[in-house]
């Protein structure tokens, strides 16, 4: 099998997160439990800093200036504790604190407040200076032409002008762009929001009226979508790129250190091998959780794991995803396409003018179309009801599953595992 273990269990009962807490479902005994391999822990700060020596001492001497571009609130990767060691070695190479900036990489997603800074990065955002994102700002961009598939290429102007760039997060598998992480964090995480919709629109294949076949979770060759970023990467790659490897539990095992292409090829084939398996078929009814926060912070996070899990349901057959949305929909863009008048209707605004988590909105209505969707979930009855699922509650999904006749499986982290 070539990545998560697909294991008959004889445990009566499995903990699922949601939120910050945990669920003790019962499972019949014929019941599979779908784990990604978790990857063995090698990282240490010792060993990321001597990494971090080794590739500035080829880079430009101190003096200059340097952009580091992290990730928010969403995709975390132990930047409290990994982002200190690399502005020590930074300064050990002559790089001033006055002289580097951290970008937060927010694409079109909402900023998050100080406090919420201050727990995902640590001391260093008192003493260092943040930049938050804006993708509206258009005053703050250099346009550099367009791709082949026409999206703008439009970068930030003080990311251009950086002597050193680096970027630093986690690898993850992404529903359409084939693997987050990497390259993203510069575009569409430091993007222009007309420009990150243009590249988002290639995930409708217009001539066939469908979402594109080649856009899915670890795909990036026949990607479209992944190919226009390829593009886009050309124009400014990041000097140095730090890709983290999590465990189910969201702790980084492996800081993969180096530049270019083929090294962010490398870290998500590294990804994959963990969380990627090759199961024959799929099952009646699916239970999975998201792995808890911040994976199920909003439903726009929380939907990449259930597109994930998803795939491993049979034609109409049911998934009880748990889910929080502690912070509800996580977008004011999401809900709207679903009163367009169906999916046709959806995809063709869409396609005439792509704008907010559309895509994520045809998507969801794709998977509500094919199988019967549960949310165990904060967000209201009627939210549900709108997005095409229905919501439950703890006790009736595992009164549910105790009641299963068909095939069944549960997957403790969908936001990691994927089939393929």
């Amino acid at each position: 099998m070539a990545g998560g273990a697909r294991q008959r269990t004889m445990k009566k009962t499995i903990e699922l997160k949601i939120g910050r807490n945990r669920f003790r479902l019962p499972l019949p005994a014929a019941a599979d439990v779908l784990n990604i391999r978790e990857p063995e822990k090698t990282v240490s700060a010792a060993g990321f800093a001597a990494d971090m020596d080794g590739l500035l001492a080829s880079q430009p001497p101190g003096g200059c200036r340097v952009a580091v571009v992290v990730a928010d609130k969403t995709r975390l990767c132990a930047y409290n504790r990994y982002l200190p060691v690399l502005l020590d070695r930074l300064g050990a190479h002559g790089a001033k604190p006055a002289d580097t900036t951290v970008y937060i990489a927010y694409g079109t997603h909402p900023a998050q407040s100080d406090a919420e800074s201050r727990h995902a990065y640590g001391e260093v955002f008192s003493r260092c200076r943040f930049v938050q994102h804006d993708c509206t700002d258009a005053s703050l961009f250099t346009d550099l032409g367009r791709t082949s598939r026409g999206t703008p290429v439009r970068l930030r102007r003080d990311i251009l002008e950086a002597d050193r760039l680096i970027t630093v997060g986690a690898v993850s598998h992404h529903y359409f762009a084939g693997f987050g992480g990497g390259r993203k964090l510069i575009f569409p995480g430091l993007g222009y929001r007309a420009d990150i919709y243009h590249n988002h629109g290639l995930f409708l294949d217009r001539q066939q009226r469908t979402l594109a076949p080649g856009c899915r979770p670890g795909r990036l060759d026949g990607n479209p979508l992944a190919e226009d970023l390829a593009e886009i990467e050309a124009h400014r790659p990041a000097d140095i790129a730090v890709h983290g490897i999590l465990n189910s539990q969201g702790v980084v095992c492996r800081l993969m250190a180096g530049r270019g292409v083929p090294h962010f090829r490398q870290a998500c084939q590294c990804h994959g091998r963990n969380c990627e398996t090759g199961t024959a078929g799929g099952y009646d009814t699916v239970v999975a959780s998201c792995g808890g926060h911040p994976k199920d912070i909003n439903f726009i996070q929380a939907h990449k794991a259930l597109h994930h899990a998803a795939a491993f349901v049979n034609d109409h057959g049911t998934l009880i995803l748990f889910a929080r949305c502690r912070d509800g929909i996580g977008s004011e863009t999401f809900l709207p396409w679903f009163d367009m008048g169906g999916w046709d209707a959806a995809f063709d605004h869409l396609s005439s003018a792509y704008r907010g988590n559309g895509g994520t909105a045809l998507a969801m209505m794709e998977k509500a179309r094919r199988i019967r969707i549960l949310l165990v979930t904060d967000l209201p009855p009627e939210v549900c009801r709108t997005m095409g699922a229905d919501k439950s509650d703890a006790r009736s999904a595992a009164h549910r599953v105790a009641r299963c006749r068909g095939s069944l499986a549960v997957i403790p982290n969908a936001s990691l595992l994927v089939r393929r």
